[in-house]
């Protein structure tokens, strides 16, 4: 698959600069043996020194010392991912150090204080659960929604890969809140940090063999990367391991180390003391659903099925990666690409080939350039597809043909196929609060529901009795959880992340920003007479990391400065092309001027069905650039637009002076009323 930014990477791949660094760990006889099969393929540096990711301690060569950024030296010195954390949580003080600072993101937290408030910081801490597919039990929900009470800031927030993020937390009140999600069957274990993140999957509980399959083989994939050293339960249950059973092929694969993957005698198989030179994502979905933004992770697994449905293999993609650096333009977002194909037995190895290269041959002298898509960017797709294969043991097939992708939001009620029926819930920004959070906690526990969370921060209540829909549905409208049809089309596709106030990474507001945004999104589509039903996928992030997957928007917000943004532009609704930045440094204030000339000639200058972002890319920056500079408002007056939806004109003013007075105008109260009204009526009928 081609990017964008193909020409880039070509540029960076032949910059000794940015060539990548030989790492090695302890190695077996065999893996010694793999390791001069596979040096014909390494990059060449005359004076490179090697890092060792030891479960033992290993001689430094004093000849040559390689530079190691100040994270890898601390993981060497942690006693996997223990010290100095275990002593500075025993302090009085509100925070911990650094080094435990680094160490407490692989236990599924950050360190944070409020940004807002001048003065001495008020530390607290963010914990992530890892729930691979998004899936989330009855006693998990209720009990998350208890500790946001107790222990956090009141709110639940849903983040953009499938997991929960529970804010607020105060030091002392750590163990007490980590105890209670592991004895409720949770965890936070690699949430964060320098390891495997939670597995993506669609999150829809549909009773079909592709999806269960899917979702099963997400579940085998977090459990074959789990860390297994012990640090997690150490720390937060005194060292009591609360776990189900693992699948016996998990605990064969893991194990295996015919081809060199392992440390052997390890506390850490497959991490080793250093585990990865950074964060690690993956996602398992089936052909057409897009729900997970498959292209953005470092390993993209797609389930191909025969003519009868029955799953035979999958079709691996590799090096997706949002985060970029301002004005470094040798980082940068990168799409995935075709890896090849795998028969359905062999994914867990493969899996483990392509992290085990990574943690090999991953940069780990600078964290900026260490996720695994800059290696991919480096030594191109066929060396690493080679060295990957050294790994497997095989050869890759070649890649299966897939259908077209599609974005699936799962929103509103479908039938699961066993009898059951979902209903997918839109929340604004993953944000769960007051009356919302009250009537979820009533209907979830009322109906012993599980849930589950998608990866565009929305929830999803399964396994509903028929009998219990219209219920239901006058609980969910009443505290305005309304069926999608009578949500903005704009809120329905926008993400943000949260941003100020406890981000310490963010640079301008995006979760607090967003509802204004949308809200001038929208009256910009009035003014220049695009339809209601008429829609962008809107993203906007505090930073460049791209927590929010900004740059696969078709109108990318990215905060590069206070109240400031750069806007990309390019992406598609199906989540399958890189957005390119448009313009730097535009003013909260100024986005009309840039967002009317964009709006307004997609109106009138695009092709049949012609999304926003493909119209940008047909039409060319320099193009749109021209556009932006000349214009002077549109041609055509607005009003005859608004009298579309008013009986008189005097009806139109009057509803547009109340609406003043809520800081919108008279379309959108008009809607808002009538949305209100036809919710209310509804009273769980069907639809």
């Amino acid at each position: 698959m081609t990017t964008s930014l193909g020409a880039a990477n070509t540029a960076i791949a032949k910059d000794p600069k940015f060539q990548i660094q030989r790492f090695h760990g302890l190695k077996s006889s065999q893996s010694l043996l793999l390791s001069k099969r596979i040096h014909m393929f390494s990059v060449s540096s005359s004076k490179s020194s090697i890092i060792r990711a030891v479960s033992t301690p290993v001689k430094p060569d004093t000849s040559s010392v390689a530079k190691r950024s100040k994270v890898e030296i601390l993981k060497e010195q942690s006693n996997f991912i223990r010290y100095p954390l275990n002593e500075e949580l025993l302090t009085d003080a509100p925070n911990i150090n650094e080094a435990a600072t680094q160490m407490i993101k692989f236990h599924g937290s950050y360190q944070q204080y409020n940004r807002d408030e001048r003065g001495s910081r008020s530390y607290s801490f963010m914990l992530r659960t890892k729930n691979p597919c998004g899936k989330v039990s009855n006693k998990l929900y209720l009990a998350m929604d208890e500790l946001a009470d107790q222990f956090g800031i009141g709110t639940l927030r849903l983040t953009t890969r499938q997991t929960f993020q529970l804010h607020g937390v105060l030091k002392k009140n750590l163990k007490t809140v980590m105890s209670t999600i592991i004895g409720s069957m949770g965890s936070t274990l690699g949430a964060c940090g320098d390891l495997n993140r939670n597995v993506l999957a669609p999150a829809a509980p549909l009773a079909r063999k592709d999806y269960l399959f899917a979702q099963e083989t997400a579940d085998n994939i977090a459990a074959l990367l789990t860390p297994q050293s012990g640090f997690y339960y150490d720390m937060w249950v005194d060292g009591e391991r609360i776990m189900s059973a693992e699948p016996p092929e998990v605990v064969k694969a893991r194990n295996d180390n015919s081809h060199g993957t392992n440390f052997p005698d390890s506390p850490e198989p497959i991490y080793g003391t250093q585990f990865l030179p950074r964060k690690f994502k993956i996602a398992v979905t089936v052909p057409t659903d897009n729900s997970v933004d498959i292209l953005t992770n470092d390993i993209g697994v797609v389930v191909v099925s025969d003519d009868d449905g029955e799953p035979q293999g999958f079709n691996i993609y590799v090096g997706g990666g949002m985060g970029r650096t301002h004005r470094l333009e040798t980082t940068f977002p990168r799409l995935a690409e075709p890896l090849g194909y795998v028969p359905k037995e062999d994914i867990l190895y493969v899996v483990k080939a392509i992290v085990v290269t990574q943690r090999e041959n991953g940069r780990r002298d600078d964290r900026k350039f260490s996720r695994m898509k800059y290696l991919i960017s480096s030594w191109g797709i066929e060396k690493f597809r080679t060295v990957v294969e050294q790994y497997y043991g095989k050869k890759f097939e070649p890649f299966r043909k897939l259908p077209e992708w599609e974005f699936k939001s799962y929103l509103g009620w479908h039938e699961q196929g066993d009898g059951g029926l979902f209903c997918g819930l839109h929340v604004d920004n993953g944000r769960i609060r007051g009356t919302m959070k009250k009537t979820l906690r009533e209907i979830i526990e009322k109906y012993n529901l599980n849930v589950r969370l998608t990866p565009n921060q929305n929830i999803i209540l399964c396994d509903i009795r028929r009998a219990w829909r219209r219920p239901i549905t006058t609980s969910l409208a009443q505290a305005g959880l309304l069926h999608p049809r009578y949500v903005d089309p704009l809120n329905l596709t926008a993400m943000a992340c949260p941003a100020f106030p406890l981000c310490p990474l963010a640079i301008t507001e995006a979760e607090r920003g967003i509802p204004d945004i949308l809200k001038r999104v929208r009256a910009v589509f009035e003014k220049v007479g695009l339809k209601y039903n008429e829609s962008v996928v809107i993203r906007i992030t505090g930073c460049p990391n791209g927590c929010a997957r900004p740059y696969m928007a078709e109108l990318g917000f990215v905060g590069d400065g206070p109240n400031s943004y750069q806007i990309w532009l390019g992406g598609t609704p199906n989540q399958t092309s890189l957005a390119r930045c448009f313009m730097n440094k535009v003013k909260l204030q100024d986005l009309e001027k840039v967002l009317e000339p964009l709006f307004y000639y997609w109106r009138r200058k695009r092709q049949s069905k012609e999304s926003f972002g493909a119209f940008t890319t047909r039409m060319g920056f320099k193009k749109l650039e021209e556009l932006v500079d000349k214009w002077e408002g549109p041609l055509e007056p607005s009003s005859r637009y608004y009298l579309k939806l008013f009986a008189d004109k005097e009806t139109y003013e009057a509803m547009d002076e109340l609406a003043r007075l809520q800081n919108k105008n008279a379309y959108q109260l008009a809607m808002e009323v009538i949305r209100n009204f036809v919710a209310s009526q509804q009273n769980g009928k069907s639809e």
